[in-house]
């Protein structure tokens, strides 16, 4: 059992990772805003606070993974990067984006001509946490990258890890369902593999 903060419990993916994580027995502190949001659940603690006031951070003393699935832009990096070391959490994994993944060619998602311009301000955000993670040496973080597709399914269980570039299945497809995403970010968090670096999930 780990004892595993969570911020962004009540989104799309941090809904699925606070399931997941109950699922598999750990204890889950949930920090958000509104508290009322958050059904209880044996095994979640909530917290109010707000990522921008470390302040808050204090709820979250002793747990040993910080997981943050916030919006990137909501969230400047050095805000999301001295909340996380208000925590005193030394493992951070973020729940990153696709846009800095690298394409067959060797470009960036983000950089293609067809990167749909409503999607460029959250993906821009999650680029510029990412380079800004790279800099930090005193967090153990780690940023999971899904795919070009990254929406609501199934949970298989059945998926590929990669590094910087994008995951295509057979079929030509780049995607990662919430669930499976969940499943692999939880994998991560009982069994560390990356440290300092970024990693992929998909099909």
């Amino acid at each position: 059992m780990t004892s595993i903060a969570l911020l962004g419990a009540t989104g799309n993916v941090g809904s699925r990772l606070l399931a997941e994580a109950l699922s598999r027995g750990h204890q889950v502190t949930a920090l958000v805003r509104d508290p009322a949001r958050l059904a209880p659940r044996h095994g979640l603690s909530v917290a109010a606070g707000d990522v921008a006031n470390p302040e808050t951070a204090r709820a979250l003393a002793g747990c040993e993974v910080l997981i943050s699935s916030l919006r990137f832009a909501d969230v400047p990096p050095a805000t999301l990067v001295a909340f996380a070391r208000a925590s005193g959490i030394p493992r951070l994994l973020v729940v990153g984006g696709a846009a800095s993944l690298n394409l067959p060619d060797g470009s960036r998602l983000f950089d293609a001509p067809a990167f749909p311009a409503e999607y460029r301000t959250e993906a821009g955000a999650g680029i510029a946490t990412l380079e800004a993670l790279r800099d930090v040496q005193d967090l153990d973080w780690v940023f999971v990258s899904p795919q070009m597709v990254f929406a609501a399914g199934e949970r298989t269980g059945q998926f590929r890890l990669g590094r910087d570039a994008l995951l295509f299945d057979a079929a030509g497809n780049s995607h990662i369902s919430y669930e499976d995403y969940a499943v692999a970010l939880l994998d991560e968090v009982e069994r560390p593999a990356h440290h300092r670096t970024r990693f992929t999930v998909g099909y």
